[in-house]
């Protein structure tokens, strides 16, 4: 087994964090803990990934919900029997529809089996995702953080995650992606958890004023 974090721990890592990072104490204080994000694994989850690549949050679920409405449990053998055109009403666009369809076709074949990815080092899954079309390493780091709770994942690629780091750490906007990773070498094995609570951050400055202080 690899390190994995859990509901039962994920408030003790925060504060181990918060020990070793001013800037995470302060989120803390501030906005209090990150909700812990899970996802089951399983071929929904993944589609779900997919569909969030890209786009907005509540544009790629709202694409789930569709697809969920049109055919109850998503499985891969319910997905491979809808057509292009229902596909498309379901407002999976012709690029996510063929990358869905190329997952759907790999776990039906057995080429591809999730719960044995749950064995398998960061390396040896981001291998095997990245042989299905579509699928790159920002999918494969938000599979390993949502649904697989590995601890030491930091998605340079996420821009909500760049950008809320250089914030925090009033960096300039120029900031290499190599210099932001040296910045938080010292929130590693448990750079995931970091993540989160930025994400946190991120999503609470979003917010107006007014119901951060539930007024």
């Amino acid at each position: 087994m690899f390190p994995v974090f859990s509901a039962d721990n994920f408030h003790q890592l925060c504060n181990l964090l918060a020990e070793k990072d001013d800037d995470l104490a302060f989120i803390l204080e501030q906005y209090g803990y990150p909700p812990f994000w899970s996802r089951p694994n399983n071929f929904e989850s993944l589609v779900h990934i997919i569909l969030e690549q890209q786009v907005s949050l509540a544009s790629a679920l709202a694409a789930l919900n569709k697809l969920k409405a049109k055919i109850g449990e998503i499985t891969p053998t319910k997905f491979l029997e809808l057509s292009t055109d229902e596909l498309r009403a379901c407002y999976f666009s012709r690029q996510k529809t063929i990358y869905v369809r190329d997952l759907a076709e790999k776990l039906v074949s057995g080429r591809l089996d999730l719960l044995l990815l749950e064995r398998f080092s960061d390396i040896e899954i981001r291998a095997q995702l990245k042989e299905v079309k579509g699928i790159g390493d920002w999918t494969v780091d938000i599979y390993l953080i949502f649904i697989l709770h590995h601890t030491d994942v930091f998605p340079t690629g996420d821009l909500a995650a760049v950008n809320a780091l250089k914030s925090l750490k009033r960096l300039p906007k120029e900031t290499a992606k190599e210099d932001l990773l040296m910045r938080i070498l010292h929130w590693k094995p448990y750079r995931t958890i970091g993540l989160m609570m930025l994400w946190h951050y991120y999503l609470e400055k979003r917010k107006p004023l007014k119901r951060r202080n539930n007024f």
